[in-house]
């Protein structure tokens, strides 16, 4: 196959921990063709099709050097066999109209994964609300007395923006109510913005786990994002411990529960988030983890989602 992958600058990629370049890797190891761009260099001009200014690579396995890139071509989209696009959070308005860049490319004939429609209907904190058997005391607001009155209720509370990745902007405040209200203006921006408040979960001391969906199957292996140094927080970007360890019962309930829904949307490959027996989000836009679940138990994530791929391409 010829697979384009869409994402972040090649130069930025971490390759040690990136799942990307583990997919990369897997591909180029089955003989498939890789380039790669980033959302900025896709173009629509009028009576033409998608296209996007690409760059054609060959991974070395040598690091910091990790790529060779063998030429610049300009290519339709619907030309590869498979659009893998792995753009990072923030979900902001570039995203979302590079998602609409896609859309019409697919309507061409290209065929991309996670499909972008599915992206754009799955923002990754709000999408858990439609599972409401799964999640805990949640509320989504821009009203800050309805806030205060979560607060009241659930007396420890955890209050996050809508947009947010890797654990930014992320609070706690507990019974006492200390600094409630200067941490509701600074997120919801005095009525402009919404935000999402959470029970707290005391379970977030063992982990926030990132169970996989890959072609709506559970991976058999999650990541315990641990929280260290007195956070709140168990993301990796905010300094968590990753821990690999096999799904529990629970965990294992809700991804078989959402696994066929959300592959039958069009989401190959999802991330959800779960804190004891409580899913927190879903994640869609760039799901990671899988050379850290890799490292630790010899399940190779990458030969999983490159076989999930191969199989969800149309000859």
């Amino acid at each position: 196959m010829d697979i384009l992958f869409v994402a972040d600058p090649l130069e930025s990629f971490k390759i040690y921990k990136e799942t990307t370049f583990a997919m990369m890797r897997e591909a180029q190891r089955r003989g498939h063709m890789i380039a790669a761009c980033e959302p900025r260099h896709i173009l629509w001009q009028r009576g033409s099709t998608v296209k996007a200014n690409v760059r054609r690579i060959v991974l070395t396995g040598d690091s910091p050097n990790w790529f060779r890139e063998e030429s610049l071509e300009n290519r339709m989209l619907k030309d590869f066999d498979a659009v893998v696009m792995r753009k990072d959070p923030p979900f902001d308005s570039e995203f979302f109209y590079a998602t609409h860049l896609l859309e019409q490319a697919e309507r061409e004939g290209a065929q991309v994964f996670n499909r972008p429609r599915a992206l754009r209907d799955h923002p990754e904190k709000l999408a858990i609300m439609e599972f409401p058997q799964f999640i805990g005391p949640t509320l989504v607001t821009k009203d800050p007395q309805a806030v205060r009155v979560f607060h009241a209720e659930h007396k420890d509370i955890i209050l996050k923006p809508l947009d947010g990745m890797g654990g930014m902007g992320i609070f706690r405040v507990k019974e006492d109510g200390l600094n409630l209200g200067s941490v509701i203006e600074t997120l919801n921006q005095h009525g402009t913005q919404s935000l999402m408040v959470q029970q707290f979960l005391p379970e977030i001391s063992a982990g926030d786990k990132r169970v996989l969906l890959i072609g709506g199957v559970p991976v058999p292996f999650s990541l315990a994002r641990i929280p260290q140094g007195g956070e709140v927080r168990g993301n990796l970007a905010a300094g968590g411990l990753g821990v690999a360890q096999p799904l529990s019962k629970t965990d294992t309930e809700i991804a078989q529960a959402l696994g066929p829904i959300l592959a039958a949307r069009g989401l190959l490959l999802v991330g959800l988030d779960i804190i004891g027996t409580h899913l927190t989000e879903i994640n869609v836009t760039s799901p990671t983890c899988f050379q850290e679940i890799a490292d630790q138990t010899g399940c190779d994530v990458a030969a999983l989602f490159m076989d999930a791929l191969q199989a969800a391409v149309r000859p």
